[in-house]
């Protein structure tokens, strides 16, 4: 299964400041990040995510993995996100969100889409924009192991993180995932 994140950057201006002849370019550095929480069968869990170099592995445990950091979204291939179905058995459930590391305050008319692709059947196209809360954190799959199949489950769910409260922590806290969180950086 991959899971696909592509965004570009758009210039948007204020009205009142290019009425003055000075247009403020906003999401120039806009950087958005595809990540996975993640718990196999015997429990443990963990994220997957280029914020502290955790891009997990695709052969071995957590079986999630992330191929690299666009941090521009020039890219065209994006942000992508694997996970190996040959070990379904170990996966217990996964959850698929994304974050804006930096360049805005809210995915409200960003430009920015994530395609999951399942094995078998159409792909699934979630458009971050359609956001309308101040949220920098989107749930937007949950899958689970039912002992005979992986589900997965549309969430497309803006999170809006309290004050000084990381997008990771606001969605690990609404999932009830239940992980200590540490700052980190790229």
């Amino acid at each position: 299964m991959r899971v696909n994140l592509n965004w570009t950057v758009r210039k948007q201006f204020s009205g009142w400041q290019a009425k003055l002849g000075r247009a403020i370019a906003m999401h120039a550095d806009l950087d958005l990040d595809l990540c996975a929480l993640y718990e196999l069968s015997d429990g443990s869990k963990g994220v997957v995510q280029a914020l502290g170099n955790a891009f997990g592995a695709l052969h071995q445990p957590p079986f999630v993995h992330l191929d690299g950091d666009d941090r521009t979204g020039a890219s065209s291939s994006g942000e992508n996100l694997s996970i190996n179905l040959d070990h379904t058995r170990y996966l217990r459930r996964i959850l698929i969100f994304v974050t804006i590391y930096e360049g805005a305050r809210s995915f409200a008319d960003l430009d920015a889409t994530v395609t999951l692709q399942p094995l078998h059947g159409a792909p699934v196209d979630f458009s971050l924009g359609e956001c309308t809360v101040p949220s920098t954190v989107c749930a937007l799959a949950l899958i689970t192991n039912t002992g005979n199949d992986l589900v997965v489950q549309r969430e497309a769910r803006f999170l809006v993180p309290d004050r000084g409260v990381s997008p990771q922590r606001t969605v690990d806290h609404a999932y009830g995932w239940g992980m200590n969180w540490t700052p980190g950086r790229k």
